[in-house]
């Protein structure tokens, strides 16, 4: 990425930003351009992970049921899907506003929907005040990851350069992950030193107003940097076309539309069917399960730490191969076939066989699901033109992904209640098994997917 190809500035010729390919490494703007993708990758991680941490203490305090019984399960699958299937329609349509008024205006009123909104969550005083607070939050955040997708795809036109920036500034969003576990250890143990919320000194509400730390530099910074010139030089013009939902659908790209938007369905569906339940999982292990209450917190910190450094594998491990590995079928493929071997082995056996093996199951499981998910991030923006760049990513990312892939929560949690065994045991049979079977239908659904076919955006 710091070497080779060539390099975006930004220069003006006739009120309009254009690009220049002069050389090298990358510009002190362009660098700043990823640096701030990087962090907006982080916040809108930690605000798409954080349900995972904070949904069983946060219903254990506001609707006091048993954890594990039938109606906590049904409560805790709200929160995972409800937030996310609100941001996936939202989020269509921020994908239409994006085309439409631009990358960075999208960008900058996104980051203070949701960065108010994820203040605000922390004092909810009720499920339903929870469950609509975190609705906004990950409605901007869903918001905010495609427009910066398509913002980045544009500013770097140069194929091997675009490649590399979107799969490393994606893999600055696994620093979420670390500032969300940092966070809620922090929460956990040292909570009781901070100014109480409503009276208490609850962890998972500290966890949920440490998320807006990131927003701040994204606030103040963005509205600084420039708008994508390819966006901008065709709005000059007056030849940008009107963004459309049913062009999408239009011959030339039905079939990228469809089949992106089910199999990223299944990237979605192991991350929340399978891997965000993994938290649920650890107080259930005989050796967590006598812990105090505590303990068995600072355990799924533990556990969850060892996600967040397979979050980092697998961006990176992405980004190592995409430039390397020719044929965008092929690359799906090195991804979604190991998944087939991890996530049994991951749920069935390590599941049972105590802390160390849940971590390292862990690990690899969610580094095979972040790399698949990256490859997304490098695919989507290269099937559109400009004018459905964002609309095209939006249908596929907010409703294949967030309305229909994260619905397998849904599956997961009803699916556990027919399980044999323990609560923590139900859960994670089916939790291995969603995870095994989405796999399952994406290596199938590759075979279908089309090659981008070219090295330049479509204009």
């Amino acid at each position: 990425m710091l070497s080779a190809g060539s390099v975006v500035t930004s220069t003006k010729q006739s009120g309009v930003e254009r690009l220049t390919t002069p050389a090298i490494s990358l510009t002190r703007l362009e660098w700043t351009v990823c640096a701030i993708a990087c962090l907006g990758f982080a916040f809108d991680t930690y605000e798409f992970v954080v349900t995972s941490l904070i949904v069983r203490p946060a219903l254990l305090a506001l609707h006091q049921m048993p954890a594990g019984s039938a109606p906590f399960n049904r409560a805790a699958a709200l929160l995972f899907y409800v937030p996310l299937a609100a941001a996936g329609i939202c989020g269509l349509l921020g994908g239409y506003l994006t085309d439409r008024f631009g990358r960075r205006r999208v960008l900058v009123w996104s980051i203070l929907m949701y960065g108010a909104a994820a203040a605000l969550s922390a004092y909810a005083s009720s499920v339903i005040e929870l469950l609509v607070w975190r609705s906004v939050v990950v409605t901007g955040a869903a918001v905010e990851f495609v427009a910066a997708l398509a913002w980045l795809a544009e500013l770097f036109p140069d194929a091997r350069r675009r490649d590399s920036v979107l799969a490393y500034t994606q893999a600055g969003s696994a620093a979420g992950g670390f500032l969300l576990t940092g966070s809620y250890y922090l929460a956990v143990t040292y909570g009781h030193l901070l100014p109480p919320i409503h009276g208490v000194h609850e962890a998972w509400r500290y966890t949920l107003l440490f998320g807006l730390a990131p927003a701040i530099p994204l606030m103040l910074i963005r509205p600084l940097l420039p708008e994508s010139p390819v966006w901008q030089r065709q709005h000059a013009r007056r030849v940008l076309r009107r963004p459309s939902i049913g062009a999408l659908f239009a011959p030339a790209l039905r079939e990228t539309t469809v089949v992106a938007m089910l199999l990223t369905a299944c990237g979605y569906a192991a991350a929340y069917g399978a891997i965000q339940q993994i938290p649920r999982i650890v107080p259930g292990l005989p050796q967590v399960r006598q812990l105090t209450v505590l303990a068995q917190e600072q355990a799924v910190s533990a556990v969850h730490l060892f996600g967040d450094l397979g979050n980092v594998a697998g961006r990176v491990l992405f980004a190592l191969i995409v430039v390397r590995i020719g044929g965008d079928r092929r690359l799906f493929r090195c991804v979604v076939l190991p998944a087939l071997v991890v996530f049994p082995i991951v749920y069935f056996v390590a599941s049972r066989s105590g802390v160390g093996a849940l971590k390292a199951g862990t690990f690899v499981a969610t580094a095979l699901v972040t790399a698949q998910l990256s490859f997304w991030g490098n695919y989507l923006p290269k099937m559109y033109p400009t004018h459905l760049r964002g609309t095209g990513e939006s249908l596929a990312t907010n409703i294949g992904g967030r309305v229909l892939g994260t619905s397998a929560a849904l599956a997961t949690t009803a699916l556990a209640s027919a399980m044999p065994g323990s609560p923590s045991i139900q859960l994670a049979y089916a939790a291995g098994l969603v995870g095994t079977l989405v796999s399952l239908v994406a290596f199938i659904g590759s075979f279908s997917l089309p090659e981008a076919g070219q090295a330049q955006l479509p204009d």
